[in-house]
């Protein structure tokens, strides 16, 4: 094999220092080239950025703020858009350098290359310091103003109590529709929610339309105008009213309207809100879809709300076998809570009912629930007194009253978020009721009443906890999965107060009542962690920690 030489590569010294380099159009080296030629001139290494702390927006030149995160790419734009003279030279690459939170500066490494002398290329790489400088946004400063608004939603449902709105709040919460509220006020039998544009109104309102059955209707209000430009400024007011039927309520559809809903029997228990209406006949598990604006058509009340439930007791029941989803058929004997006592003291008569001391509590009472999967004899349920009712309605027939199973109050692993943030507490991470429950004046139990009805409903049906988040309580020991149901007393339904204490005693001991094996329980898989909370607090040593 014959050898076959490489060609000879010529070399020059360079015409500063003197060192062999390759030829080149310059003929200097690089170290000499940069020191001749400085490819970053005209980029200032300085530069400031907008923050605003209320909104935590950056201003995005010109004019607009965008919501960006430390060391986001949202936020390397701004910072690229802010420097003058990138666009004479090739931005290679561009990544943040790590500072202080608390600096207030934002450090950027960029490349660059240019051409600067003929078929000559040159990169060099160099670092940006920002000035994060705190201050307003127009929208942040349209709030710290009175009177700024420029559209109002003003929600109401005429009921006597605040359930629906609780579960509404965890709504909005789920889906993010409080993002663009710039303030939230609760009134009589409704809230309002406040908006510096009309089409985030407008978005409110499409949004409480697609979750709950409303009516809607807007006016607006004309505050000054411009003949010479031919402009104006106006407010908007969008008014809605969610029908005053809720979940539980016994209804009492009007005849005409109920053969129209297939012939449906026109005493029926609301089993199901959303943006229509779900009835359920519990003597025949006929159900029907009401939307909302056959509602308005003709609109009619519910006869009685889950605040006039009687507690009974349920003798004997037995399934016919018909079934429709969850809900089975069956036919019970119950009798009032409390029938057949031998004896009472002059205590137990204070909380008694009107119907319970007029000798009636010992009768038996033949009827038909759609609850035949979960009761059993000896349990203790909730359901309408109609022998004794009197309601105001030409609509009404007598039927036989339907079972609801109780709930016993019980210390909760779990707790909801909250859109209202006071002074005072922690806002959205806290377990105060939130917007609900703070307008002057109000009954404190009532309200107290009105949310624990609302929890214990979220823990009863599983449909109703997929729609709203639910987190892990901080404090809250999650039970063993193979652990056995402690035993405890167990409490009346409307008992508001929680006893997380063991029972303990040789009395109390034999007296005391196994929990329900199929009690109500939230799993934990669906908790979520509430990651808003890793703030600053003291541990056990009393050093801060994260």
């Amino acid at each position: 094999m014959e050898f076959v030489p490489a060609p000879p590569i010529h070399r020059v010294l360079c015409a500063d220092c003197g060192t062999p380099i390759v030829p080149n159009s310059a003929n200097l080296c690089v170290a000499c080239l940069r020191n001749t030629v400085d490819i970053t001139e005209g980029i200032p290494k300085q530069a400031s950025v907008s923050f605003c702390r209320n909104c935590e927006r950056f201003l995005s030149p010109p004019q607009s703020w965008t919501l960006a995160k430390p060391e986001s790419s949202e936020l390397l734009s701004i910072c690229l858009r802010k420097l003058k003279g990138l666009n004479k030279v090739r931005l290679t690459e561009a990544h943040f350098i790590w500072t202080e939170p608390h600096s207030k500066r934002l450090r950027v490494s960029m490349t660059i290359q240019k051409e600067v002398l003929t078929n000559t290329i040159l990169e060099q790489t160099f670092e940006i310091e920002y000035l994060v400088q705190h201050g307003q946004c127009p929208d942040c400063a349209k709030l710290a103003a009175k009177n700024t608004w420029k559209a109002l939603v003003q929600v109401r449902q005429k009921v006597p109590h605040k359930r629906t709105f609780l579960f509404l709040e965890q709504l909005i919460l789920k889906h993010g529709a409080q993002k663009d509220t710039i303030s939230i006020k609760e009134v009589k039998d409704g809230l309002d929610f406040f908006y510096s544009q009309r089409n985030h109104a407008i978005k409110m309102v499409e949004f409480l339309s697609s979750v709950v059955p409303i009516r809607s209707k807007s006016s607006e209000q004309l505050l000054s105008s411009d003949t010479h430009t031919n402009t104006a400024n106006y407010k908007f007011t969008y008014s809605v009213e969610i029908i005053p039927i809720c979940k539980d309520d016994l209804v009492c559809i009007p005849p005409k309207q109920a053969k129209q809903l297939s012939n449906i029997n026109p005493l029926t228990i609301c089993v199901r809100v959303g943006n229509s209406i779900q009835f359920l006949d519990p003597s025949t598990l006929q159900s029907c879809d009401l939307p909302a604006p056959v509602y308005w058509r003709t609109p009619f009340d519910s006869l009685a709300t889950v605040t006039d439930l009687v507690e009974f007791t349920i003798l004997d029941i037995e399934p016919d076998g018909r079934t429709r989803g969850k809900f089975v058929l069956a036919d019970a004997q119950v009798a009032l809570s409390g029938a057949f006592r031998s004896s009472k003291g002059p205590s137990e008569d204070d909380g008694m009912m009107d119907f319970e001391g007029h000798g009636i509590t010992n009768q038996i009472y033949h009827t038909r629930t759609h609850l035949g999967a979960i009761l059993q004899p000896g349990d203790t349920a909730l359901g309408y007194h109609l022998t004794n009712a009197n309601y105001n309605s030409d609509d009404y027939a007598s039927l036989p009253s339907g079972g609801y199973p109780t709930l016993s109050c019980k210390a909760r692993n779990w707790k909801l978020r909250s859109i209202a943030k006071e002074a005072g507490e922690e806002g959205e991470t806290s377990n105060a009721r939130g917007v609900v429950g703070r307008m002057g004046g109000r009954d404190q139990k009532k309200v107290e009443e009105d949310y624990e009805l609302f929890l214990r409903e979220l823990e009863e049906d599983p449909e109703m906890r997929g729609a709203v988040n639910l987190y892990k309580a901080p404090d809250a020991k999650m039970a063993d999965a193979d652990a056995k149901p402690a035993k405890g007393k167990k409490r009346a339904q409307f008992a508001m107060e929680v006893d997380e204490s063991p029972v303990t005693g040789g009395a109390n001991d034999a007296e005391a009542e196994e929990a329900e094996p199929d009690f109500p329980e939230v799993k934990l898989d669906e908790l979520l962690e509430d990651f808003d909370e890793m703030t600053l607090g003291p541990d056990e040593g009393g050093e801060p920690t994260v």
